[in-house]
């Protein structure tokens, strides 16, 4: 163990700078079989401590425990450590691969649910030689990518059990939120094939109506919007169930000093889930919402509270869809139902709550333009999108559709819509 931990710090040692792109590869090559060769020793040897009771000596009752405890490992990748070391026994031929570096400790980890008892049950029960499926199986890890690997193992799997009941598509469902220190949240989700594909095409629709000239979203990015704009359409339609006597909302507590100052006012605003946002997303949020006035107290209790009102009545906003036809920022256009309307001269400072006053904005261009940039609507009916610094966003020569107006389109503006 010394002559590894000292290869490997001399390994650290070496400068990578004077490498370019062939030497960098030649040695990231041996360093994953290098890697693959450790996981294999450490299951190995996280399997013999499971047999042995090792944990105990810690005061802990299993190896998933002490891998989360000690090694620091996640829930999941403890299990999976765990799963493979039990698996590793039953397939030696796997078990071979990997500690030659010939399959990484995920494919190893796929490949090892044959191995879990109720498989073996059933192979043993229908005669299946598992040293057959053994070798098919790991020659397709050492030779095919990930994905073929789990594809060929739930083949396998299916093949198995062909005659049992179809299995219940929300027993495996599930999702898990992490809420972190600024409010942001991340987590997973499991869906079965059907329920997966319902999400990959509702989340797909979205993503390729939002495409837009200039759209230098990752995928993820997209992805990640569309599952936003997804939520928004569902809040917004008002369909949800209702909850103790109120429709779902996204409400946002502020202090009316934050609201009115123009500064960005970190952490000044709470979010119903408990999240702390600024005053600018407060503001940012309130364009196209509803408003009560709340007075507190010396001790924090309401002494008195407004009628709830909404900023952009109905009609207000049926006629900026009408005029706009979709988020008026150049090179844009996202389709009205995914707009807010936008007050041009903020209502704290003043500003009507008028078509004149309004413009639709989709939530991506609605932040930048609380973010320094500037919408304008020109005498002409046209929309103009100026940047921070006061130049003008341009996508080149305007189209003319007779009758349209709106961001890329000229002619003369539509009336109001009542």
């Amino acid at each position: 163990m010394e002559q590894l931990l000292a290869s490997l710090d001399a390994l650290a040692a070496e400068d990578l700078g004077p490498l370019f792109g062939p030497a960098l590869l030649d040695r990231l090559g041996p360093l994953l079989a290098a890697q693959n060769r450790l996981a294999a020793e450490v299951a190995r040897t996280v399997r013999e401590a499971e047999v042995s009771g090792a944990a105990e000596v810690d005061g802990l009752k299993t190896m998933a425990s002490w891998l989360r405890g000690h090694a620091h490992l996640s829930t999941g990748e403890a299990a999976r450590v765990v799963r493979t070391g039990r698996a590793l026994v039953q397939l030696p031929v796997l078990a071979a691969a990997l500690a030659a570096g010939a399959v990484t400790g995920e494919q190893a980890a796929v490949v090892g649910r044959v191995a879990e008892p109720e498989h073996l049950t059933r192979a043993a029960e229908q005669g299946v030689d598992l040293g057959g499926v053994d070798t098919v199986l790991t020659e397709v890890a050492i030779t095919r990518p990930h994905a073929d690997v789990a594809r060929a193992v739930h083949h396998y799997l299916q093949r198995l059990d062909a005659d049992g009941p179809e299995p219940d598509p929300t027993g495996g469902r599930r999702v898990v939120i992490a809420k972190h220190a600024d409010g942001s949240i991340s987590g997973r989700f499991d869906l079965d094939a059907v329920g997966g594909e319902k999400l990959q095409a509702a989340l797909e629709s979205v993503v390729q109506a939002g495409r837009c000239a200039g759209d230098e979203r990752t995928r993820g990015q997209q992805l990640a919007d569309a599952l936003v704009q997804l939520c928004d359409h569902q809040l917004a339609a008002g369909q949800l169930p209702v909850l103790r006597g109120h429709k779902p909302q996204v409400p946002v507590k502020v202090g009316v000093e934050d609201l009115v100052d123009p500064a960005v006012g970190a952490g000044a605003a709470e979010l119903g889930f408990g999240a702390t946002v600024s005053a600018a997303r407060a503001r940012w949020l309130a364009c196209d919402g509803a408003v009560t006035r709340i007075v507190l107290g010396p001790d924090g209790m309401p002494l008195d509270h407004g009628r709830t009102v909404r900023l952009v009545p109905p009609h207000v906003r049926r006629a900026a869809e009408v005029r706009d036809g979709g988020c008026v920022f150049t090179g844009c256009g996202a389709p009205t139902h995914w707009c807010d309307v936008h007050h041009l001269l903020e209502w704290v400072n003043g500003g009507e709550t008028s078509l004149a006053n309004s413009a639709l904005l989709c939530e991506r261009h609605h932040t930048k333009v609380h973010h320094g940039f500037r919408v304008e609507r020109q005498p002409d009916g046209r929309w103009r999108t100026q940047r921070p610094d006061g130049s003008e966003i341009r996508t080149g020569p305007l189209r003319t559709i007779p009758g349209r107006t709106g961001p890329g389109r000229t002619g003369p503006p539509l009336p109001a819509a009542a």
